[in-house]
């Protein structure tokens, strides 16, 4: 009998011609190392019709790993060099322009209030998220380098998941910072110190860690694994626990309630803070007011783009599209660089005290030349 440590197994007949082939194609799967299997020799024992037990194969897949293997683009690995040269492009565009926002804020005391503190910190959290994945990413592409280490993948998809629920939690507190200012103008900085602001800040980030450091805790669990090939250029929960070979209903349930308690009810929380401007803004004509109102147009693009992508990525890989199979992998490459990206440039054309310092340093630029 062939033993192994998998559950599984099915009844085919074996005869006596047939014994040493079988025992040979078998001998020759577990050396591939293909296949995480051990075999035994034992004494035969027959069922019915003069049957042995043989284990399934497919069971013999599961292994265990070190490593995972990220993936180009599919079926077009001749372009995956050139498909890098933009992506280098838009990463080098996010962080210039992300850089260029937390210089003018920090040399401008006259933006040391708290719409631009926020601001700040949405510029770097940008930041981290695209150096987060973009280096290896990067990497993948110019030098076909796909292999990353097993906990270097968790700590990675820890670091997006983390980033982005911060992300999310900094575009609430702007909400509450533009719905402060159009409500209550004349107390609006009596009532977001510097002191709510850390507080804010802390509750954020103690929400984020505490509702991502799971994820790759759960995933540790797992000993076996189909296999170690990601069909993005960067680790996710969602993709990674696909590959166990376990149940991973509580991976499936913990990732919904996480993603339903952090983005879902920011999202809702954002759009009942301006559903409840709007009806202010209506009844309300103080200038104040209605100057403050001008402000909310940035970062009602910073949350479109924002949801817009993590929407769009969940809905690419729930519903493949079977015209362009690759659709997911290309949007899942791109998508973590739409904030990142988009950001700078919406509040430097939107933003008036932003744009108008912006116009001052490329002044003084061009002078000193």
């Amino acid at each position: 009998m062939i033993r192994h440590a998998l559950p599984k197994c099915f009844v085919i007949p074996v005869s006596g011609e047939d014994e040493a082939f079988v025992m040979e194609v078998i001998m020759k799967t577990s050396k591939t190392g293909h296949f995480n299997t051990r075999v035994i020799m034992e004494p035969p024992v027959l069922g019915r019709g003069g049957t042995r037990v043989i284990m399934e194969p497919l069971n013999l897949t599961c292994r265990g790993i070190s490593d995972f293997t990220l993936s180009g683009i599919p079926d077009l690995d001749d372009l995956n060099f050139w498909f890098g040269f933009p992506l280098a492009l838009l990463y080098l565009v996010a962080i210039l322009g992300n850089i260029t926002i937390l210089y003018i804020i920090k040399v401008d005391q006259k933006l040391h209030e708290p719409m631009f503190i926020f601001l700040f910190m949405l510029s770097v959290l940008d930041i981290l998220i695209a150096t987060t994945v973009m280096p290896k990413m990067l990497w993948i592409f110019w030098f076909d380098n796909r292999k990353m280490v097993f906990d270097l993948c968790l700590t990675q998809l820890f670091s997006i998941h983390f980033l982005s629920a911060l992300e999310s939690g900094i575009l609430v507190a702007m909400a509450i910072d533009r719905y402060v200012a159009i409500s209550h103008p004349l107390r609006y900085s009596s009532i977001l110190t510097n002191k709510t602001i850390k507080n804010i800040t802390l509750v954020i980030v103690t929400r984020g860690a505490a509702g991502m450091i799971p994820l790759p805790l759960l995933l540790k669990r797992f000993p076996l694994f189909k296999n170690n090939f990601l069909t993005h250029s960067y680790c996710l929960h969602q993709e990674v626990m696909k590959l166990a070979c376990a149940d991973i209903s509580i991976n499936i349930v913990y990732g919904l309630f996480i993603a339903l308690s952090t983005v879902g009810i920011d999202f809702l929380f954002i759009i009942i803070s301006y559903l409840l401007l709007l009806k202010m803004v209506v009844s309300v004509v103080a200038e104040a007011s209605l100057k403050a109102t001008g402000t909310c147009v940035s970062h009602i693009c910073a949350v479109i783009v924002f949801y817009m992508g993590f929407i769009g990525i969940a809905v690419v890989h729930r519903f493949p599209s079977s015209t362009a199979p690759n659709l997911h992998v290309l949007f899942g490459n791109i998508y973590l660089l739409f904030s990142p990206v988009i950001n700078p440039l919406i509040y430097g054309i939107k933003t008036k005290q932003i744009r108008t310092r912006l116009g001052r340093l490329f002044s003084k630029m061009f002078k000193s030349k």
